[in-house]
């Protein structure tokens, strides 16, 4: 009676120990699941936008042409050669052109007079309409899923010779996903060739996307501070006179990666810059809810569910004691061109899809898991205890 007894309880242990493994070897299966799900993708997950920061047909612009070329040539003889191009083309500091050509071109008459071959097409993505980023190498998680979609080379470099130091180095992914299981702690660092640099997100908050619970990062502004305030910063500063001894914030010089036109990129309204830089210009009206950068993500898969890329392409005009249209600016501007509002979302379709096939499925398997966790523990310890008390009681 006694034998039954204690080895009833012992096999009720065993029990419990072998739920309790079970539901540990159902870990490593949400993971070949999840690996599964980022490897084989089922077709486009977003539903993607693109709009500008104006609704003009028509409107007055910064002449691009004359700015670039007086910053590109500071010789004061070619600066004089330069004058009297301008003045023969009848070309002025500003000028009114349509969206479509200050995206992608127009022929410039300045630059149509220059006795000597060069582009004379003007635009800001010109001549990039229907042309590849360049080639991204990437992980694929096979031997290391916490590796997954990490930029290994862009355009076969791990670097971008722009920038010194840690500056100039590829981080992270290019932001349409992450590696699996992402924590509210993480920083989440991607590369953007739009800005010629690495940069990096922080988590917000919560948000339910069609069903689907996702982490909100954004970029914060710590990421666009002067290197006094952020001094991981300090190589991204590349010069003194316009930063102002690397103290103004906001935006970022990447002259460098634009052939030495003078472009500075910033967010919308130039949100978080500062006021040496935006108080210059009229109309501006900054506001985080509008003019910030963000990033939902799903964040067992990893996958970026929802996303809004706002950016502002600005041009520095200096002044130009031999260019005429230049001569009366009493300082350096960094002049707004235009702001773009990217945005992309997951599909009604597809969000129903995630929610069925990758969501479902690992939730559910995450509670068998708890289950079977919790009952086979609960069993063993009870089991163990019972037939320690009876033997106890039977040595007696």
């Amino acid at each position: 009676m006694g034998c039954d007894r204690n080895c009833g309880l012992i096999a009720g242990a065993v029990i419990g120990a072998v739920l309790a493994v079970f539901g540990g070897i159902l870990m490593p299966v949400g993971d070949l699941l999840i690996q599964k799900t980022i490897k084989k993708p089922n077709g486009a997950i977003f539903e993607p936008s693109l709009s500008v920061g104006t609704e003009a047909d028509n409107f007055t612009v910064l002449n691009l042409a004359v700015a670039a070329a007086s910053h590109i040539y500071q010789n004061q003889f070619v600066q004089m050669i330069l004058n009297s191009l301008i003045n023969k083309s009848k070309s002025s500091m500003f000028q009114v052109r349509t969206l479509r050509e200050l995206l992608w071109g127009y022929r410039d008459p300045f630059l149509s007079l220059v006795p000597y071959p060069v582009t004379t097409t003007v635009g800001l993505f010109y001549p990039y309409n229907n042309t590849a980023d360049g080639v991204y190498k990437v992980f694929n998680g096979k031997d290391n899923i916490s590796k997954v979609a990490i930029i290994d080379t862009y355009k076969g470099k791990r670097n971008l010779s722009y920038w010194e130091s840690h500056c100039d180095m590829i981080n992270g992914t290019d932001a349409a996903s992450f590696p699996p299981f992402v924590e509210k702690s993480q920083v989440l660092q991607f590369f953007s060739s739009d800005i010629c640099r690495s940069i990096y997100a922080v988590f917000e908050s919560d948000v339910n996307l069609k069903g689907i619970p996702v982490y909100r990062f954004v970029l914060p502004s710590k990421a666009f501070a002067s290197p006094v305030e952020n001094p991981d910063n300090y190589c991204f500063c590349t010069e003194k006179i316009i930063s102002k001894n690397c103290t103004s914030y906001g935006v970022l010089d990447i002259s460098k990666c634009k052939e030495g036109r003078p472009v500075y990129i910033s967010l919308p309204h130039f949100l978080y810059a500062s006021p040496d830089v935006s108080e210059p210009i009229d109309g501006l009206n900054p506001n985080e809810e509008e003019h910030r950068t963000y990033l939902d993500i799903e964040p067992i898969t990893g996958f970026t569910l929802q996303f809004a890329k706002r950016l502002q392409v600005n041009l520095l005009v200096k002044p130009s004691e031999k260019i005429q249209v230049l001569k009366n600016l009493k300082r350096n501007y960094i002049v707004p061109i235009l702001w773009l509002n990217e945005t992309g979302t997951i599909g009604d379709e597809k969000a129903n899809m995630f929610r069925s096939q990758v969501t479902g499925k690992i939730n559910l398997l995450g509670l068998i898991e708890m289950i079977l966790l919790s009952v086979g523990v609960v069993m063993f310890v009870a089991f163990m205890i019972s037939y320690c008390a009876c033997r106890s009681k039977t040595i007696k």
